[in-house]
């Protein structure tokens, strides 16, 4: 079978039913026709665009690591701290397993991630296949549900919230910025990256 036949095929990941692929409208799901899973969304974002998306993800993902996420004062005393900063703070309480657990979460996952597909990208700009595309692709399937940013700034705030009991709690940019950082990670997580599997066969053939 040729490339361009492969190409023009879908196969289901829940049920392995074949179907033949169809331009697809703005807003459009691709609908497995027997068990309903999804086969693909509809995206509007070229190669150029995601990887502008993506640089501007790291720029932010740097300024959120390098600020200060959150203020503390009591009694005209105050104190701010970093994400690296407590995660030390953690280390150094034997709270080992949550420190390096939100520095996987939280820096190095995201971090492997934006690089990973910014290579991607850097290469399907120009029609080409990115050295090592599958092993990098089969990381971002497993590092996928492990970037946890979303869950940081939601626990981040309500922790803040709670702690305006107690202390003069003050938001610091650092915390802005990995909200921004969630947005942008979001986007482009919705992107189907199976297209790039379609963009390597036909670099293949």
């Amino acid at each position: 079978m040729s490339t361009t036949s492969l190409e023009a095929l879908q196969i289901c990941e829940e049920c392995d039913t074949v179907h033949r692929r169809r331009a697809m409208t703005r807003g459009e799901v691709g609908k497995c026709a027997c068990c309903g899973a999804t086969l693909e969304h509809y995206h509007s974002l070229n190669p150029n665009t995601m990887l502008a998306l993506v640089l501007t993800a790291f720029i932010v993902f740097v300024q959120a690591n390098l600020w200060p996420i959150v203020t503390l004062g009591l009694n005209g005393r105050h104190s701010s701290t970093t994400l690296w900063g407590a995660i030390i703070t953690m280390w150094q309480s034997n709270a080992q397993v949550i420190s390096v657990l939100a520095a996987a979460t939280l820096f190095f996952f995201p971090l492997v991630k934006m690089l990973s597909i910014g290579w991607l990208l850097w290469f399907a700009r120009q029609r080409r296949c990115a050295p090592g595309f599958v092993p990098i692709m089969v990381t971002l399937h497993y590092i996928g549900p492990w970037t946890m940013s979303e869950v940081f700034v939601l626990g981040a705030l309500v922790a803040i919230v709670k702690a305006k009991v107690y202390f003069d709690v003050v938001a610091d940019p650092g915390i802005y910025a990995y909200a921004v950082l969630t947005v942008l990670i979001t986007i482009f997580a919705r992107v189907d990256m199976r297209e790039l599997w379609n963009m390597r066969m036909t670099d293949e053939g």
